[in-house]
C-alpha cells in the first residue's frame, strides 16, 4: 500500500513517514501544500496523512481541489488540539479523519490502517481470504494456523491483493501501489514477488489472468472422492 505525508514540519514528516515504513507501506512526503497538491493529483495513492497549517498552500485548499478533481483517496488531516474549526472544515472539504496534534503515532497507524480497510470494504484488522489470515496490524501472515515469514515487499504484494481480493490487479497497479516514488520501478519483479509468495503461502491463492493481471480468491475445495462401485 502506498500512502503520502504532507507534513512541513521536517523533524516530524520524518517521523511519521518511519512510523508508515516499518509498518510495511510504500511512503511518499511532501512539505509544503503546492508539492503535496501535485502528488496527490497526479499519483495513485491509498491513503494521505495530509497537515492543515502548509506553506503555500494550506491543507484545506489542497484537499477542496483534489475533492472537486474527482480523486477518491482516503485522507487522515492533521489539526492542533484547539483548532476545532479545523476539524469541522476539514470533514467538510472530504476529509475522512483526524488527528490532532501533539498525538501518538500508535494513533496516526491504527488510523491509517480503518482507513485503508474500510476503503476496501473490510470491516475489522484481520483480512481473510481461504487459509490466509493477514493482521494488519501486527503485520503479520497467518496460512492454515502455521506463521509465515514474509519480506517486506512480499508483504505488501500479499497485503494489495488481499485487500482487494476478488478483482484482477494489473502489474500495472501493483507497481504503482507497492513502491514509492524512488523506487526503480520494474513490472517484471512483480512476477518474482508472486512467484516467491505461491511458493510461501503453500496454497493455490494468486491466480494469473492472462493478458490482465492477478486475481486473489480462495482456493478451490477438493472434489470428494468417488465412491467404488459395489
Amino acid at each position: 500500500m502506498r500512502l503520502l505525508v504532507v507534513e512541513d514540519d521536517r523533524d516530524l514528516n520524518r517521523q511519521i513517514v518511519s512510523a508508515l515504513e516499518e509498518a510495511g507501506y510504500a511512503v511518499d512526503r511532501a512539505y509544503d501544500g503546492e508539492e503535496g497538491h501535485f502528488l496527490g493529483d497526479t499519483e495513485p495513492y491509498d491513503a494521505v496523512v495530509l497537515d492543515i497549517g502548509l506553506p503555500k498552500k494550506d491543507g484545506i485548499a489542497v484537499l477542496q481541489e483534489w475533492r472537486a478533481a474527482g480523486r477518491k483517496m482516503p485522507v487522515l488531516i492533521l489539526t492542533a488540539r484547539d483548532r476545532w474549526s479545523d476539524k469541522v472544515q476539514g470533514f467538510d472539504s472530504g476529509a475522512d479523519d483526524y488527528v490532532a496534534k501533539p498525538f501518538h503515532m500508535e494513533e496516526v497507524l491504527a488510523r491509517i490502517r480503518a482507513l485503508l480497510r474500510r476503503a476496501a470494504g473490510h470491516a475489522t484488522s484481520d483480512i481473510v481470504c481461504g487459509p490466509v489470515r493477514l493482521d494488519t496490524r501486527a503485520g503479520r501472515v497467518v496460512v492454515d494456523g502455521a506463521a509465515v515469514k514474509l519480506t517486506s515487499h512480499e508483504y505488501r504484494l500479499l497485503a494489495y491483493l488481499m485487500h482487494h481480493t476478488g478483482r484482477v490487479i494489473s502489474r500495472t497497479e501493483l507497481v504503482e501501489h507497492l513502491y514509492d516514488q524512488d523506487f526503480d520501478r520494474d513490472s517484471n519483479t512483480i512476477e518474482v514477488f508472486v512467484g516467491r509468495l505461491r511458493k510461501k503461502l503453500g496454497v493455490d491463492m494468486i491466480q494469473t489472468v492472462r493478458g490482465l493481471g492477478y486475481l486473489m480468491t480462495p482456493p478451490e475445495p477438493a472434489a470428494p472422492a468417488s465412491k467404488p462401485a459395489r
